[in-house]
């Protein structure tokens, strides 16, 4: 049975993680680990404490950038009854509670000033000083540290304490993001389904291009960004295989549908909707003239599909074939930041050709040139 705890993945960069934390996971060392949100770096976390001698210890984590500056240091420090208004009895803090275990700092870049400074000395020191207390408290724990923040940078911008950071960084850990290691979507996929299924319930699949989309999505919210989509289909569909056909558009992450998915279709063997889309156009009759006006690549995604998509009034095919032309010539130049060649590569067209193609669309006035790529066009063509 699926658990929320297991680091999931073969990439070489997950071996390599892995390889780290077990390096890691024996010293008594401070851990920074860094990654970008939602790459799981609290897993991380909680498998350095998991593998250490201290795991049968506390393991407390804390969000440095969720608990409002002035309530911080009470989280962390504790507090004594009647330090301020609302304290009516002694409380331990963060520290206490991981003592002998593992004290996770989740968004350490995001500490305030101040607190640095007392971080710091609990550091060096090993004591803490509990708000309104008379005495120091010996601590013993291992802090681990998270950020998304690439902590160098805000060293040098003076946000963040230099000395801190040494302090802090004696093992580092990265934690790579999604788009790094995207072969291993499909396990975490398959990881996810059976986490978010219901008892009794088969996990969903994922087929054709919706699954190769997956894989050529940029997944900006990494890990948590994937885990939220699988859960929601999950609800939606229990069950289920899942095509693109079957997942309604406004389900997936709108640059998904946008560009991914028209990617993973191009990808098919025998696809090539720039040189010949008319092969998988549906017989239609004599169009009456009139503009057929949709989004060209769920046109495709519906034609793919089998799905209908004549209008009643018929539909200008020249112009329409144009249109789904001009729309994937201009993800592609986005998609390569307007660069002629990657582009053709991208497209699997001839330079030349792709070239011809454009200056065509820039005369009609239906694309728009990069300022770089326009000189190249006219030398060229």
């Amino acid at each position: 049975m699926a658990t929320k705890r297991q680091i999931i993945g073969e990439s070489r960069q997950m071996k390599m993680l892995r390889e780290m934390l077990s390096r890691v996971a024996g010293t008594t060392a401070t851990v920074l680990i860094s990654g970008e949100s939602g790459t799981g770096k609290e897993l991380v976390a909680q498998a350095v404490h998991d593998l250490s001698p201290r795991s049968k210890a506390a393991f407390v984590p804390i969000n440095c950038a969720a608990i409002p500056k002035d309530l911080l240091e009470s989280e962390l420090f504790g507090h004594r009854k009647g330090a301020f208004s609302g304290a009516i009895a002694d409380r331990k803090g963060r520290f206490e509670l991981a003592d002998g275990g593992t004290l996770f700092l989740d968004e350490v870049g995001d500490m305030p000033a101040d607190m640095q400074v007392k971080l710091l000395r609990v550091l060096q020191e090993g004591v803490i000083d509990p708000v309104g207390g008379n005495g120091q408290v010996p601590v013993n724990v291992r802090v681990v540290a998270a950020t998304h923040r690439n902590l160098e940078v805000e060293c040098e911008a003076g946000r963040f304490r230099e000395d801190l950071y040494f302090r802090l960084n004696v093992l580092p850990l990265k934690v790579p993001a999604l788009r790094e290691r995207v072969t291993d979507i499909p396990s975490l996929i398959e990881h996810f389904s059976h986490l978010h299924t219901q008892d009794g319930v088969r996990p969903i699949q994922l087929e054709g291009c919706l699954a190769r989309a997956m894989q050529t999505y940029a997944w900006p919210g990494n890990i948590r960004e994937l885990s939220n989509l699988v859960f929601r289909l999950s609800v939606l569909f229990a069950g289920q295989r899942l095509s693109v056909g079957s997942v309604p558009r406004d389900l997936l992450p709108s640059k998904m549908a946008v560009e991914s998915i028209a990617g993973a279709m191009a990808d098919d063997e025998g696809y090539d909707a720039i040189t010949d889309p008319s092969q998988y156009i549906p017989a239609i009759p004599a169009s009456n003239g009139a503009r057929f006006e949709s989004n060209p690549v769920e046109d495709i995604i519906c034609v793919a599909n089998g799905g209908a998509m004549l209008p009643a009034g018929g539909v200008a095919l020249k112009d329409y074939l144009n249109d789904i032309e001009k729309n994937i010539i201009e993800q592609a130049l986005s998609r390569t930041g307007g660069n002629v060649s990657k582009t053709a590569q991208l497209l699997q067209l001839q330079r030349t050709t792709l070239i011809q193609k454009m200056n065509k669309l820039k005369r009609n006035g239906d694309i728009s040139i990069a300022a770089g790529e326009a000189g190249d066009l006219q030398n060229t063509a």
